[in-house]
C-alpha cells in the first residue's frame, strides 16, 4: 500500500489587458523560485475556502484589486510535482484568467515580491516559474488543455 499524501491546492489569477499582456510579479524571500517571474496573484487555498474565493482573496491581498468570482475564467487545472518524494510535494493549481477588475494593480506584498510588470505573451521575462511558463506559452497558442500535468 502506498503511503497517503496530500495535494496542496492553489489559485492563480492571470490578469490580462489588451489581447496579449499579462501581469507578473518578481518573487523574492518566499523560499520557492525566488528571482523568478510568476503570476501576479496566486496562493494556497485555505481550509474551508473555495478555489474561487481564494482567487478573489489573493488578487485583493497581493494586488489591491477587487474581482468578482463571475469574472474569473477557468484556464486550466494543473497537477504537478517537483519530484521530491515529500508527502506534500504534489500540487493542484487552478489557473484563471481575468480581464475585469476594480482598482489599479499594485505591489502590496513587497516583502515577497521585488517588482510587478505587464508583459506580452510573446515577450515574457526570464526566468519565469517553469510550470507557469508552460501555461503562459499555451495561452499564447490558444490556451492549454483543461487539465494539464507538469513534472511527472
Amino acid at each position: 500500500m502506498t503511503p497517503r499524501y496530500q495535494l496542496v491546492p492553489a489559485a492563480y489569477v492571470v490578469l490580462r489587458r489588451d489581447p496579449d499582456e499579462i501581469l507578473l510579479q518578481l518573487r523574492r524571500n518566499t523560499g520557492f523560485r525566488d528571482g523568478f517571474w510568476a503570476t501576479a496573484a496566486a496562493g494556497h487555498v485555505e481550509k474551508g475556502e473555495s478555489v474561487l474565493a481564494a482567487a478573489v482573496r489573493e488578487a485583493r491581498e497581493e494586488l489591491g484589486v477587487e474581482i468578482a468570482a463571475a469574472d474569473l475564467q477557468p484556464l486550466s487545472a494543473m497537477h504537478r510535482t517537483e519530484a521530491t518524494g515529500d508527502p506534500i510535494d504534489e500540487r493542484v493549481d487552478f489557473f484563471f484568467t481575468c480581464r475585469r477588475w476594480t482598482g489599479t494593480p499594485r505591489l502590496l506584498e513587497s516583502a515577497k515580491a521585488a517588482d510587478l510588470g505587464w508583459f506580452r505573451l510573446d515577450a515574457l521575462p526570464d526566468p519565469v516559474v517553469p510550470h507557469e511558463r508552460a501555461v503562459f506559452e499555451a495561452l499564447r497558442g490558444g490556451g492549454p488543455p483543461a487539465i494539464t500535468t507538469h513534472g511527472f
